[in-house]
């Protein structure tokens, strides 16, 4: 069974060459995101995340919630293993997908199954497990012979739909997602809204940051609620989101 597991997780990162204190404390005023720590040497210490604890278990959904800079995407990456944390512990079991950045990786001088190849070995999709899957991204792509073609030749909204294809090919242990994905034109949106449904559905554990109450209410269970990096409030998600609206009022 899935697992996801925080204890007392803290990161933080240095600014450096800001070498006059009157930047120094300009910068500590106009952040929004994170918390700012003089120090004696020639940088300033952004704490984006201060002792952060909780534990998902299997069926879990959750929200990350809060302004822009509190944290939310830092708290993601910590998840999926790409930042570590200074201080305190990141515990997954599970297999991770990550669906940020879902074009990295992509080469403009490949040809559309190439780069299926080149994403799929990305996300850890082994040869033989894609040869299985190959048919249906092929499908759901609808690039028809452009997947013969280099990604030079394709517009933006097309290699959005190839990475697209490829990244939601599989179903995780532990799905975690910066923002909702909808790709391409009115009928490939319809697709897209479709795949990742089924794909919520099936995962094991979610982790979603989004702005957008609404689908938080529909998606999730659970709500973490940031400010500044710092965990506020973890709950049910209707009371998470009572809580923000509550606090963004106030402020």
């Amino acid at each position: 069974m899935a697992q996801i597991e925080l204890n007392d997780v803290t990161v933080s990162f240095p600014l450096y060459n800001v070498a006059s204190r009157s930047l120094k404390n300009n910068l500590m005023g106009i952040a929004t995101g994170g918390r700012l720590a003089a120090s004696a040497k020639q940088y300033v210490v952004v704490d984006s995340l201060k002792s952060i604890s909780f534990k998902l278990q299997h069926g879990d959904r959750l929200g990350l919630i809060g302004h822009n800079g509190a944290g939310k995407s830092t708290l993601l990456r910590v998840i999926a293993g790409i930042y570590q944390p200074q201080h305190g512990t990141v515990y997954t079991k599970g297999e991770v997908v990550t669906l940020f950045e879902i074009s990295l990786g992509l080469d403009m001088d490949a040809t559309g199954y190439e780069n299926i190849r080149i994403r799929a070995a990305l996300l850890g999709i082994d040869s033989g497990t894609l040869d299985t899957l190959l048919d249906d991204i092929v499908a759901f792509t609808d690039l028809g012979n452009y997947l013969s073609m280099p990604l030079r030749a394709y517009s933006q909204g097309m290699m959005m739909r190839l990475a697209f294809a490829v990244c939601t090919s599989i179903t995780p242990e532990i799905l975690l997602l910066d923002e909702w994905i909808g790709v391409g034109d009115a009928h490939f949106i319809k697709k897209a809204e479709d795949r990742m449904n089924s794909m919520v559905e099936k995962t094991g554990i979610l982790v979603l940051a989004s702005h957008n109450n609404n689908l938080l209410k529909e998606v999730c269970n659970k709500g973490l609620v940031l400010e500044h990096g710092q965990p506020k409030f973890l709950g049910p998600i209707d009371d998470a989101l009572a809580y923000y609206d509550t606090k963004s009022s106030v402020t």
